[in-house]
C-alpha cells in the first residue's frame, strides 16, 4: 500500500483502536495510531506528535548518574523532600537563570514534572474550602487536562489567543471574582503555541494572584527556550521571565526532561516560593495533620505517591544544574539546535500552504522553538489530521491542549535528520495535492 492511503482505510484503523474521532485523540493514542499504519503499509511516518528530547541526554548527567550507582546510593531510600546536593544546587540555579531566590528547603524533587503537577492540582484543591477549580490558561499540556479528569478536580479554561495585553487582566478578573479558583497554571514558553507572557502580562498574573488569594503554578519545561534574546548567562540579565518577581503565592516547575534531555529518568523539581512552602492551611492541618503547604506536599501526596525520587537520578540533576551555574555547560547553546529545526520545519510548513496559527507574542514574531502551530485555511481538526495521516504525517490537533483554534501542534524534535525535512516536504506537497 502506497502513500497517501485512503480515508476508508484510515477509518477502519480507527475503528480497530476503538477511536472515534481522530481529533480528540490524546498523544499516546496518535502513536498508536501511526504505529499501527506504519506496519501495516510499510511507510516510516513522520512523527511531529510527541514532545520527547530530540538530543543525546547531558553527558554531566550520565556520569553523576553512574558515580552515584558506583556509590551504592541504590540501595538506600532517598529522603522524600530530596538530596542536600539537589536542592542547594536548584536553588543557585533558578537565581543564576530566573533571577530570584528560592530557598533550598522549598525545592522538592518529584518524578518527572507529570507527577510534580498532578499532586500540586491534588494540594491546590484541598486547601481552602469552597476553591475547588484550577484555572487553566490554554493551550497547555494536554495530560494536564487529563490529570484533572483521572482526580476529579474541577477547571476552567480559556484560550489566550483573543487574551493576549491589555486583555488578559479583564479575563483573570471576571474568572477569579467568582472566588472558586485555588490555583492558576500555564506554561512559559508556552506548550504548545510557543508563545511567551510578557513582563505586563506576568504582571497582570502576580497581581490578580495576589488580589484573590490564587496560587500561581508556573510550568518552565522549556526554561530559557525563547531564543530571541540571550538567557544563557548565568547571574546575568536578560533572566527567564516569570510570576515569581510580582507574586509569592508561585510554584515554579523545572523538568530535566528538555533542559538536559533527561526525560528516561523521569525527574524535575517543584521550586516552592518561601511564603507558600510555609503558609499554615486550616483545611490541611484538619485533613492530615499537617498544616504548611510544603510539608504536607511532601510528606502526604508524594509519601503516598512515590516515597521520593530515584535516589541516583537526584545526583545526575543535581552535578547538571551545578555545571549550568558555574558556567562550565551553557545547556541553552545546546539546546539553540531546537530553533534551527524550528525553522526549517516552518518554511517548509508555509511553502505548502499553511499558516502559523499562534503566530505573535504581541507586535514580535513567535520564536522559533520545540513547537509551533500550524493550520491549512482553518480546516476543521478532525478533517485536517485525516488528511495528514493519509500522507503519512502525525499530530496532536490543538482542541486536545484547550485550543478554540483550528489547527495542529507541531514539535520538531523528531525531525532530526536532513532526509526527515525532504519526506516533510514531499508529504506536505501530497498533501496539498489531495486536498485540491
Amino acid at each position: 500500500m502506497k502513500l497517501p492511503v485512503s480515508e476508508e482505510y484510515i477509518n477502519s484503523v480507527l475503528k480497530g483502536l476503538d477511536i472515534s474521532d481522530v481529533s480528540q485523540t490524546t498523544i499516546r493514542q496518535c502513536v498508536s495510531v501511526s504505529e499501527t499504519i506504519e506496519r501495516q503499509i510499510g511507510e516510516k511516518f513522520i512523527h511531529l506528535e510527541l514532545g520527547v528530547p530530540g538530543l543525546p541526554a547531558c553527558p554531566i548527567g550520565i556520569k553523576a548518574h553512574k558515580e552515584a550507582l558506583d556509590k551504592g546510593v541504590s540501595s538506600q531510600y532517598p529522603a522524600i523532600g530530596g538530596i542536600k546536593e539537589l536542592k542547594q544546587n536548584a536553588s543557585e540555579f533558578i537565581k543564576a537563570f530566573v533571577g530570584i531566590d528560592v530557598a533550598p528547603s522549598c525545592i522538592v524533587p518529584t518524578v518527572g514534572g507529570m507527577q510534580g503537577s498532578y499532586n500540586l492540582f491534588l494540594e491546590c484543591s484541598q486547601i481552602t474550602p469552597g476553591k475547588d477549580r484550577i484555572l487553566f490558561i490554554d493551550p497547555g499540556f494536554a495530560a494536564n487536562h487529563t490529570q484533572m479528569n483521572v482526580l476529579g478536580i474541577n477547571s476552567e479554561s480559556f484560550d489566550i489567543y483573543n487574551y493576549r495585553a491589555e486583555n488578559l487582566r479583564p479575563k483573570l478578573e471576571e474568572i477569579l471574582s467568582k472566588g472558586n479558583i485555588s490555583a492558576i497554571i500555564y506554561s512559559n514558553p508556552n506548550n504548545p503555541a510557543w508563545i511567551c507572557l510578557s513582563e505586563s502580562e506576568l504582571k497582570d498574573i502576580g497581581e490578580c494572584a495576589n488580589k484573590y488569594d490564587v496560587i500561581v503554578l508556573e510550568d518552565m519545561a522549556y526554561l530559557c527556550m525563547d531564543f530571541r534574546r540571550d538567557l544563557s548567562q548565568p547571574f546575568q540579565p536578560p533572566y527567564q521571565p516569570t510570576v515569581a518577581n510580582y507574586t509569592d503565592n508561585y510554584i515554579l516547575m523545572l523538568s530535566a526532561s528538555k533542559i538536559f534531555s533527561y526525560a528516561g529518568e523521569r525527574i524535575a523539581i517543584m521550586a516552592f516560593s518561601p511564603t507558600l512552602f510555609n503558609r499554615e492551611y486550616p483545611a490541611l492541618k484538619e485533613r492530615y495533620g499537617i498544616g504548611k503547604m510544603g510539608d504536607n506536599y511532601i510528606l502526604t501526596y508524594l509519601y503516598c505517591a512515590s516515597s521520593g525520587v530515584s535516589h541516583s537520578a537526584q545526583y545526575a540533576l543535581a552535578q547538571m544544574l551545578k555545571e549550568s551555574t558555574e558556567g562550565k555547560y551553557n545547556f541553552v547553546k545546546y539546546l539553540n539546535e531546537y530553533g534551527r529545526r524550528a525553522k526549517m520545519a516552518k518554511d517548509i510548513f508555509l511553502k505548502h500552504g499553511f499558516n502559523l496559527v499562534y503566530d505573535k507574542d504581541l507586535n514580535e514574531k513567535i520564536s522559533d522553538g520545540f513547537f509551533f502551530t500550524a493550520g491549512y485555511n482553518n480546516m476543521p481538526n478532525k478533517l485536517l489530521l485525516t488528511y495528514l495521516l493519509r500522507c503519512g504525517i502525525i499530530a496532536i490537533t490543538l482542541n486536545t491542549t484547550g485550543s478554540s483554534q483550528n489547527g495542529i501542534r507541531v514539535c520538531i524534535s523528531q525531525l532530526n535528520t536532513p532526509e526527515h525535512f525532504n519526506i516533510l516536504d514531499e508529504r506536505l506537497a501530497m498533501f496539498k495535492q489531495i486536498v485540491g
